[in-house]
């Protein structure tokens, strides 16, 4: 297992040592707002580690994070800005989804720019804000304001993360791949946490 484990590490290391590998993370961070199927802090981890072992830049690492963030975010509210007349006309069917879709759209205008910082750390739930900023018809200037301030915090965690780890185990590739994918994940573990526990006690 652990041969496996390290088999797989070695691989990324290989493939990320490139300085392809900065379009690689860019083009994955631009699909994963619109599409969430491949966790784009994957690639930008990578890159930190990368970086901490010396083959990649740090600042360019966190750069093409953040562009491929807010250009995807800004496709994602684009789309639901586009389905805005239908999903709105479907929802008024209903007097109990009119409700929900004012209540998001409350929801976002109360505390919309906190909402899209905190989302940009949930996989899946900063492509259903960003849509949700589309389809309620939320400024757009106000939209690129935040996702342009949300897309830099996130890139600089996800890649300042990967550097330390990259950094702190420079003879152990593996172990500083293993530690960085293990505090992503047990952080984002912790946010759900803490985002069901305020629910519920909302």
């Amino acid at each position: 297992m652990a041969a496996a484990l390290a088999g797989v590490f070695d691989g990324l290391r290989d493939l990320s040592d490139s300085p392809l590998f900065y379009f690689v993370i860019f083009i994955i961070a631009v699909l994963d707002s619109v599409v969430p199927i491949v966790p784009s802090e994957t690639m930008v981890i990578i890159g930190g580690v990368t970086a901490g072992l010396g083959d990649l830049n740090i600042a360019g690492v966190i750069a093409v994070g953040a562009a491929g963030a807010f250009i995807g975010d800004n496709m994602s509210f684009e789309i639901g800005l586009r389905a805005k007349e239908s999903v709105t006309r479907w929802y008024s069917r209903s007097e109990k989804r009119a409700r929900r879709l004012a209540w998001a759209d409350e929801q976002i205008e109360e505390r919309g720019g906190l909402l899209l910082i905190t989302a940009r750390f949930i996989p899946g739930g900063r492509t259903l804000l960003t849509l949700s900023c589309g389809i309620t018809g939320q400024p757009h200037r106000w939209f690129t304001k935040w996702v342009g301030a949300a897309a830099v915090i996130w890139a600089s965690y996800a890649a300042l993360l990967g550097y330390i780890g990259g950094k702190t185990f420079e003879d152990n590739h593996t172990l500083a791949f293993v530690v960085a994918f293990t505090t992503a994940i047990s952080i984002t573990v912790l946010i759900e946490v803490v985002r069901h526990l305020r629910k519920r006690r909302a």
